[in-house]
């Protein structure tokens, strides 16, 4: 069965019957298993999402089927317009696939479709990465001003960001629903999976999930710290509120982190450290609504400075850079914290400093290291020089200045603000095997063991590392160039792929998926599994379905080129040239040349380039002018410009199309004396339109009939070279983790490695450039050329044109496309003279040229022709033309009208259709209950005794000869033992820690295949408590000596699993003989190999066995 049968199979759909049942409406179309040509009505994957009304759902699925329906029937369109354009067009190449659209012919020109010049790859699902859930699609940077998302944290059932002015929750059973509708819906959020939002709040820097007390605590930049319920943000569709908060610091809360026992440790510029012991914490969320006015003075008051101990131990003014890191070793009960270059190493348990080091693992226990901040910077200077000695010119001079200015700011600009950062940390996990990894600016990875001793180092990527995540027996990283590679624990490349155009500034694990927030705020989910067999299957089920997700938009661009030989054009010349073809167009983008010249207005230009400084009056009268002609404010919207020298090139987008333009960026590249000045060279504009990257060039290229190869080289320079640059504001949303991200050049790659070096400009969707390229007629003398133009000969002169020549040799503008020429040589005439009579008459008499022209590479290539998601972007040429009656210039003004097709993804369909397939898909379902198998545990005991200082062996034995075990152990909570011997007075532990009495350790690790881990459960002495206030202690106690009670779970999961099996074990420490005589009660496990087994069950396991941790402790 082909394409097309496939399709009208599909399109066989069942006609409900009207008293159908009412969930008939809540199902989506999708294509069954069997392919037997119906349409059925699969359930979705996972749970609907939560709705105020069922109404309210009915409408989402409805709108959902109707979009579906509508890309099918587009699809069918397509489809027979392609049949009928092949049998009435040979030119069908020339043509977009819209066969009833007029279109121009074309002149494509050689050597594309190679290195540089190769068309970027694009696909329904791209071949050179594993398939992602889009979570939240790349938004408009536009509409993300003051709410980009910083931050994400996972937890069991949910996935939390932090934003720059409030928190939002998804609901995990939610990943695969269609975006909620309606008018509220934020900007850049139409396509976005189900969320909550909290009511507004200061910029999130951090955010740390607490299971234990069901809730997230989030870290601001007004120096707050909040707590958030999980299960209150999706019980109401208003912004949900926070349940505490409270002051924490004077400046940013930079990091946060929950220890293993509990507390809430907060990091702060300075080096300012602040642990909320979790009694207060408790107390505080114990409080009623009527006392919670209380809570926050309670907590605010009651944390620990564990710089105060630091002076006794000899470790006075050791850190006073910034906490950016927090990271809590739940295995050796230690927490980590760090800034750029140093590390501190801090004891969970009694708060006391283990060790400071830095980057290289060098002890710093007495010097005071300066804050990274206040670190030198190099600046280059040049001798200043006589001017009465100088040789040079004027205009040397200044240009040799210039050329020193700008070398000095981009050194700086590569060497930041730190000086020599290759080093700085930049990011720091801890994996399953209690190892720590830290990545640096340089992207080198580095391995510590639990001592903050430097195992060694890994260096797979070139960019700076921006984020770890670990899960299972495998390490991500995510880079600032958008990259994301796997590794296993041992530190070996799996596979890496480009996951977002711009930095990947977190990662968290949650649902089967590993979540990546790009700085841009998009959110993309990869599986867990990835890279493995999975990914090609899921590939190719869900490029089967492009059709259900594809939509095409159609759009027309006026282009228009025009050297303005430093004059100013009259409003008529303006209605002329623009304003008269403008009416039906989306986007008119304008190229001016010599807007304005002259040495002195040149140097002036090239000194504000190397501040980033540009514009000038003359080009802003023309921008209004132009902006007065497109009746701008009404009718169009000015997005962008950029100005180098006499150089100007202006967009303009109308209104109703705004909404869809965005991530304006713009670019200039001197071609002039030396690459540094402005007077030859190239200005360009590049926009995201219907998530596709199109850029825009205006060139002026060097001057002369015999500068053909000059010509050339310019060409190849601007393409080569020109790199956009964007607003400062872009990078906000990855300020609080990384200062890496501020000197990254942001790349387009939308889902191939990009090559070291490969041009921004060959990584866009489609190229347009116009300007003065200067190419002129070859061979014909001036008089010849009027005779043929008279004549309108122009078949015979495009013969004689240098650019054709050079384009048919593929020496420049490889593989980009011109419509034919049917308008007069633009070049060169008398001002004010209208008509072909109006050429140079003057003494040099130059002979006319089409110096002014138009070009263009859209996304098609040799093998992909017609508009889909493989090839995004496909354009024709309705209109070419010189405005002949506008005399204002020694050049005619050029326009051109481009109609565009342009595909892209529905994402809000496209999560449907993946969800879909995991459920549906057989072989799917049969290797994921494979990957996601728990191993069978068992553990030696389920009851333990402890007295004072006493030490219990916990063995957790993997009887899974093929898969390793993963185990953690966590507290449930602590109990009271009364006097008859029952628990009473239980109470939940923060985040699951252990209370202050008990150490269990290894807290985490791994059980290889039959192999067996003991876990030494120890009872502390710690008889003494103490109540801090705004971090010094006032008031100590002795603790009770009344038998406590503890509920350890031990958590196992496999390699490629959320879901764990647990085994619960009853500890308890007894203070009286009395009460160790008595038996504890028997608590009902999950799991029946929790009973207690003896030393002999374990006889017919190895004699050796390796495990994470194997700790040389007597059996109790």
């Amino acid at each position: 069965m082909d394409e097309n049968d496939d399709l009208l199979s599909a399109l066989n759909l069942r006609n409900p019957s009207p008293k159908s049942n009412q969930n008939e409406n809540k199902r989506k179309f999708g294509l069954d298993e069997s392919h037997t040509g119906t349409l059925t009505a699969p359930k979705h994957f996972l749970d609907s999402p939560s709705s105020s009304s069922e109404d309210e759902n009915d409408a989402v699925s409805l709108h959902s089927t109707s979009k579906r329906l509508d890309y099918m029937l587009q699809f069918l369109d397509r489809k027979l317009s392609v049949a009928n354009d092949g049998d009435n067009n040979d030119k069908s190449n020339n043509n977009s696939s819209d066969g009833h659209r007029p279109s121009l012919p074309e002149f494509e020109a050689k050597g594309g479709g190679t290195g540089i010049f190769k068309v970027p790859v694009r696909a329904a699902v791209h071949p050179n990465r594993p398939p992602r859930l889009v979570l939240r699609p790349h938004p408009l940077r536009e509409t993300q001003s003051g709410c980009f998302l910083r931050t994400i944290v996972s937890t069991e059932s949910q996935l939390w960001a932090g934003t720059e002015c409030a928190v939002r929750v998804w609901n995990f059973k939610d990943l695969y629903s269609a975006a909620e509708g309606g008018e509220g819906h934020s900007a850049g959020d139409e396509e976005t999976a189900p969320f909550r939002e909290s009511v507004c709040t200061s910029a999130v820097l951090c955010l740390v999930g607490d299971e234990g007390n069901r809730v997230v605590w989030s870290g601001h930049r007004d120096g707050r710290i909040r707590c958030w319920k999980m299960d209150s943000a999706f019980t109401t569709t208003t912004p949900f509120k926070e349940g505490l908060s409270w002051q924490a610091h004077r400046g940013p809360v930079l990091s946060l982190v929950m220890s293993c026992y509990g507390d809430l440790w907060s990091g702060s510029e300075g080096g300012v450290i602040k642990i909320w012991p979790w009694e207060a914490i408790e107390k505080a969320l114990s409080l009623t609504i009527e006392e919670r006015h209380m809570s926050a003075l309670l907590v605010e008051r009651s944390y620990i400075d564990p710089w105060t101990q630091v002076a006794v131990n000899g470790f006075t003014n050791i850190l006073t850079s910034d906490v950016r890191y927090l990271l809590s070793d739940t295995s050796s009960a230690k927490v980590w914290s760090a800034g750029y270059l140093q590390f501190a190493l801090w004891d969970a348990r009694t708060r006391e400093l283990l060790k400071v080091f830095n980057t290289d693992g060098q002890n710093e226990n007495r010097v005071d290291i300066s804050s990274a901040q206040d670190l030198p910077v190099e600046f280059i200077s040049g001798s200043r020089k006589d001017k009465t000695q100088s040789p040079f010119g004027f205009f040397q001079r200044s240009r040799n200045a210039l050329i020193g200015a700008a070398d000095a700011v981009r050194r700086v600009a590569v060497k930041g603000a730190f000086g020599d950062d290759s080093r700085r940390t930049e990011a720091l996990v801890i994996a399953v095997d209690a190892v720590i990894w830290t990545g640096c600016t340089n992207g080198l990875l580095v391995q510590w063991d639990r001592n903050g001793n430097r195992i060694q180092d890994f260096h797979y990527h070139s960019s700076a590392v921006q984020c770890f995540c670990t899960f299972g027996l495998r390490i991500w990283v995510g880079y600032a160039s958008g990259t994301v590679q796997v590794l296993d624990l041992d530190g070996n490349l799996l596979g890496g792929w480009v996951a977002h155009d711009s930095p990947v500034i977190k990662i968290a694990a949650g649902a089967g998926y590993m979540f990546t927030l790009a700085n841009h705020g998009g959110i993309c989910g990869w599986n867990i599994t990835s890279p493995g067999p999975l990914d090609s299957i899921v590939r190719s089920e869900l490029a089967g379905k492009e059709f259900l997700y594809t939509r095409i938009e159609n759009l027309r661009i006026l282009t228009g080129t025009w050297n303005v030989g430093q004059g100013r054009a009259s409003h008529d010349s303006l209605i002329s040239w623009l304003g008269s073809v403008a009416s039906d167009v989306g986007i008119v983008v304008v190229g001016l040349q010599e807007v304005e010249m002259g040495a002195g207005f040149l140097a002036m230009s090239a000194a504000k380039e190397t501040v980033g400084l540009e514009g000038s009056s003359v080009g802003q009268w023309w921008l209004d002018m132009i902006g007065k002609t497109l009746d701008e404010g009404s009718t169009f919207e000015r997005v962008g410009s950029r100005q180098l020298a006499g150089l100007l090139i202006a967009m303009w987008v109308r209104k109703n199309l705004r909404t869809h333009v965005g991530d304006v960026d713009a670019a200039a590249v001197p071609c002039g004396f030396g690459r540094a000045i402005g007077n030859k060279g190239a200005v360009g504009l590049r926009i995201r339109l219907y998530d596709r990257t199109m850029c825009f060039i205006n060139c002026h290229f060097a001057a002369h009939l015999e500068a053909v190869n000059r010509r050339n080289a310019d060409f190849d320079h601007v393409y080569r070279t020109m790199t956009f640059s964007r607003p400062n504001f872009l990078n906000c949303a990855a300020a609080s983790g990384s200062s890496a991200v501020q000197m990254l050049r942001g790349t387009n790659a939308i889902g191939n490695n990009s090559v070291e070096g490969k041009p921004e400009l060959s990584e866009a969707d489609m190229v347009i450039f116009l300007g003065d390229f200067n190419y002129r007629l070859d061979g014909i003398s001036y008089d010849e050329a009027r005779d043929f133009v008279s004549q309108r000969c122009f078949d015979w002169l495009r013969e004689r044109d240098q650019l054709r020549a050079e384009m048919t040799a593929g020496n420049v503008f490889q593989g980009m496309r011109e419509a034919d020429i049917t308008f007069p040589p633009t070049y060169k005439f008398e001002r004010h003279q209208a008509g072909l009579a109006g050429y140079d008459s003057g003494e040099k008499k130059r002979i006319p040229a089409w110096c002014d022209r138009i070009l263009y590479r859209d996304s098609r290539s040799a093998s992909v022709s017609e508009c889909c998601l493989g090839c995004p972007v496909v354009s024709s040429i309705s209109q070419y033309q010189a405005s002949m009656d506008v005399t204002d210039s020694d050049h005619k003004p050029v326009r051109c009208i481009f109609t565009l097709d342009i595909a892209r993804v529905d994402e809000s369909i496209r999560r449907l259709e993946l969800g879909e397939i995991l459920k549906s898909n057989g072989k799917i379902k049969c290797m994921l209950e494979e990957l996601c198998k728990i191993p069978e545990t068992i553990v030696s005991t389920n009851n333990i005794i402890l007295q004072n200082q006493d030490t219990s062996i916990l063995r957790i034995t993997n009887k899974c000869g093929k898969k390793e075990a993963l185990f953690e152990i966590i507290c449930e909570g602590q109990s009271i033992i009364k006097e008859d011997g029952h628990a009473s007075d239980h109470r939940p532990r923060g985040s699951f820690g252990f209370p202050r009495w008990l150490e269990v350790t290894p807290a985490a690790g791994i059980i290889r295949p039959d192999h067996m881990a003991e876990v030494s459960v120890h009872h502390e002495e710690y008889q003494t408590l103490e109540e801090f206030v705004d971090g010094v202690p006032q008031n100590s106690w002795c603790e009770d000596t009344r038998d406590k009670e503890v509920i350890l779970v031990v958590k196992i999961q496999g390699r490629y699993t959320t879901n764990t099996r647990r085994h619960r074990v009853c500890v308890r420490h007894c203070c009286s003989a009395k009460t160790k005589q008595t038996e504890p009660p028997e608590h009902n496990t999950r799991q029946a190999q929790g009973a207690a087994l003896h030393r002999s069950d374990f006889q017919h396991l190895s004699s050796s066995y390796d495990v994470v941790d194997l700790w040389s402790l007597n059996s109790p």
